[in-house]
């Protein structure tokens, strides 16, 4: 989808449409969508808001509305099944369709493409942006030409040559880090990653290396995954004032577990492990993570992993961001358990009985005592940056 935030916002309310629109947090939020409009400026996702608005002045700032994005999330993915049944979601804006063996039914990918666009736009009032080949990888990267509104077929006799001369940072899982890498190698273009040595890749970047080597040559053999589970849960918040105090982070890291306890509990998830991510005021972004004892959907669990992690950490400057994920989720199974060993439930009994308050009552009904005593002036906790 193209600025699905934006576009979304833009559409419900005709006032937005040609305007700069930002959604995201106000003051030291981030920008979690740009419209098009807001892009000749230099901004985009991820960015302070202060820094977007000083460079768009002009712009809306709207806050999010995950519950109308979730809901017309679903309704283009009802869309695409209807073409398919092989479709695996990547959040709430773009999914991979396994089209194979619907040419009699829908035409060429082309044709498809066009079906394809034209049923969302007429459902939803919404762009989308479609790449087409055969494989995952250079259908993505296909997908992001001719943005916004795009249509690009990728025949994969041609995908190798249409990657060659892209930039190395747009191989699938090389971030800014990698990237820089890769050019420190003298590797700039992916053409050149598909000549290089793949044993020498293997030596300069580890198990990445055959990895890039693959994706360099159009070669991606996964699967669309049909009905693809989440990954991780989390939460995270840029936080009005920065914090430095262990136990000022604590406070947030408490409130980040009971948010994804209930998100867990809900969706019947159980989490493996627990990442604790905070960034600083220069904004470097630093992560620790562990795996728990058990797979849990308590609170309690988590916040008590996060709080080990935090030693971990060297806290030489103060954070802006704090965050908490959930990661190696699973689906909740009867365990063996132990004969001699007690299992004490009244945790998980207290945290189900909250949900429950929280369903009937809405998640202001009940709150910690904790959280009473904040900082004055401090805002509670919202749900504006939370993922699956």
């Amino acid at each position: 989808m193209d600025a699905f935030y934006a576009a979304v916002e833009q559409r419900d309310d005709p006032s937005l449409v040609g305007r700069p629109v930002l959604v995201g947090g106000r003051g030291r939020g981030v920008v979690l969508t740009a419209s098009y409009e807001a892009r000749p400026f230099g901004v985009g996702s991820g960015m302070g808001m202060e820094a977007a608005l000083r460079r768009c002045p002009g712009a809306v700032v709207i806050p999010p509305r995950f519950s109308r994005y979730v809901a017309v999330s679903r309704q283009i993915m009802a869309i695409f099944r209807d073409f398919t049944p092989v479709v695996e979601p990547l959040g709430l804006d773009e999914a991979f369709m396994d089209l194979s063996g619907t040419e009699r039914l829908f035409g060429s990918p082309a044709d498809v493409g066009v079906r394809i666009k034209r049923a969302v736009r007429e459902a939803t009032g919404l762009a989308v942006s479609v790449g087409a080949s055969g494989t995952k990888y250079v259908a993505k990267v296909a997908s992001d030409y001719g943005k916004p509104d795009g249509l690009l077929v990728v025949p994969q006799a041609e995908a190798r040559a249409f990657l060659a001369p892209l930039p190395v940072s747009r191989l699938w899982g090389a971030g800014a880090k990698t990237a820089a890498r890769l050019t420190a190698l003298g590797l700039l273009r992916i053409g050149q990653v598909a000549e290089a040595d793949p044993a020498w890749l293997e030596r300069e970047l580890g198990g990445a290396g055959p990895h890039f080597h693959a994706l360099a040559r159009a070669l991606d053999p996964r699967p669309v995954l049909r009905g693809r589970s989440a990954v991780s849960m989390g939460s995270q918040r840029t936080l009005p004032a920065d914090v430095l105090d262990l136990a000022d982070i604590a406070a947030h890291l408490r409130r980040a577990a009971d948010r994804i306890g209930r998100r867990l509990r809900r969706k019947g998830f159980l989490a493996g492990g627990v990442r604790v991510v905070l960034k600083t005021r220069t904004f470097k972004l630093l992560t620790r993570q562990q795996m728990l004892p058990g797979p849990s959907d308590e609170a309690a669990t988590l916040y008590a992993a996060a709080v080990e992690l935090l030693d971990r950490f060297e806290h030489k400057e103060p954070y802006r961001l704090v965050g908490l994920a959930a990661f190696e989720l699973r689906r909740e199974r009867p365990q063996q358990l132990d004969l001699f060993v007690h299992r004490d439930t009244r945790q998980l009994r207290l945290e189900r009985a909250a949900d429950a308050i929280a369903a009937r009552f809405g998640q202001g009904a009940l709150v910690r005592a904790t959280d009473l005593a904040r900082t004055p002036g401090e805002s509670p906790p919202n749900l504006d940056d939370l993922w699956d």
